[in-house]
């Protein structure tokens, strides 16, 4: 023990009398050796295992494990009718958590999955077993499967929309995409939306075809383009002559009811080469309306027409902007008929399509919100592109 406590002694003895130098130096390495101690120590608690964490299975595994994917995913019915499902159960989903269901909603806009709707459902449906606010959930979801089961189900290939079954449509269809390029393009000089001009082009079109069916069959039939008309009225959209030189009129006069703004003023000058070879004002306005193979002005006129009439509905008080089948409707009657009111009503020339009549605003009313064509001119949130 004494001799313990002597060596206790010498050892502060010496460390009092060591220089700074010696004392720094004894810290160092008694620090580094408990480093190296330590840095040992947690080495060996690795290698044993001591620090891994063995977790278990999920309690919900058997429940993940189970879903069922869409088993055929060629077979359009399937799909269709799978995802029918999918959006009822979201409604019901949206009654006790709003905020889940808008989430699943929009990112169903974003993906390209096609069960993806029904593979969000089925992982937020894990949770809302075992909620109080959503244990309701499985009920509201069988009562509506049992009400949606009640009724017989009269599937028919046909569509909805009488008219659309006439066989010419589906040449039609092609003839329209066929013009895409010339569509769009008008649409962005006049501020019209694409799929407002071609609802107007439905409209003449499907006039033309029934009214001269064996004639028109001959260019919708075999070949898939449009009818271009040349007496009493010109182009594919039957466009009159004084009704294209009262839209030429209000392109420049900035008094008119229909005065569009000074940046449409040009769209529709005239080429002096194609002036100096018509003759005449009347012969150049006709050649480029009728021109077979380019029918761009025919929708230039067109979408002007539609502005045109727009602006004098607004500028005498009410908004006919987002109202298709009224504007159909006076594109195809003219400006004469354009008399703004508070209570505009659809109608226009009569067209026997499949042994029923329709008038030409129902008719492109109809196309508008049909989802026809929908890929290649989408409805847009407006009509009409402000100024």
């Amino acid at each position: 023990m004494e001799e313990k406590k002597e060596k206790k002694l010498n050892f502060f003895t010496a460390w009092k009398r060591s220089n700074v130098t010696t004392k720094i130096y004894q810290v160092l390495v008694h620090l580094f050796a408990i480093a190296g101690g330590c840095i040992l120590g947690a080495w060996a608690i690795y290698q044993l295992g001591l620090t891994n964490n063995s977790g278990s299975v999920d309690a919900n595994n058997r429940y993940l494990a189970n879903y069922k994917a869409v088993a055929n995913t060629t077979d359009s019915s399937l799909i269709f009718a799978r995802a029918m499902q999918n959006y009822m159960d979201l409604a019901i989903l949206s009654k006790y958590y709003p905020h889940n269901a808008r989430a699943i909603f929009e990112a169903a806009q974003n993906t390209d999955r096609i069960d993806g709707v029904e593979r969000m459902l089925y992982a937020a449906s894990m949770y809302l077993k075992e909620d109080s606010i959503g244990g309701d959930y499985p009920k509201m979801a069988a009562e509506m499967q049992a009400i949606f089961d009640k009724y017989e189900a009269k599937k028919t290939t046909k569509n909805l929309i009488p008219w659309l079954n006439e066989p010419a449509w589906e040449s039609l269809k092609v003839a329209i995409v066929k013009d895409k390029a010339q569509i769009e393009k008008a649409a962005e000089m006049t501020g019209v939306e694409p799929r407002l001009i071609v609802a107007c082009l439905v409209g003449e079109q499907i006039r033309l075809f029934n009214s001269k069916r064996e004639k028109y069959k001959s260019y919708l039939g075999p070949i898939k383009v449009l009818s271009v008309q040349s007496q009493f009225s010109f182009g594919i959209n039957g466009i009159k002559d004084f009704t294209a030189a009262h839209v030429e009129r209000n392109l420049r006069d900035s008094t008119s009811v229909h005065y569009m703004g000074k940046e449409y003023e040009h769209i529709l000058d005239y080429d002096t080469a194609l002036l100096n070879r018509a003759g005449t004002l009347e012969n150049a306005r006709f050649i480029r309306l009728t021109d077979y193979h380019n029918h761009l002005y025919s929708y230039l006129y067109t979408g002007c027409i539609l502005r045109q009439t727009m602006i004098q509905w607004e500028r005498a008080g009410y908004d006919i902007s987002d109202r298709p089948d009224i504007l159909c409707t006076l594109f195809n009657l003219g400006f004469s008929a354009s008399k703004p009111s508070p209570s505009p009503q659809c109608g226009g020339s009569h067209i026997k399509v499949l042994n029923r009549v329709y008038t030409f605003g129902v008719i492109g009313n109809d196309f508008y919100f049909s989802g026809e064509l929908a890929k290649e001119f989408p409805m847009h949130q407006n009509i009409f592109q402000k100024n």
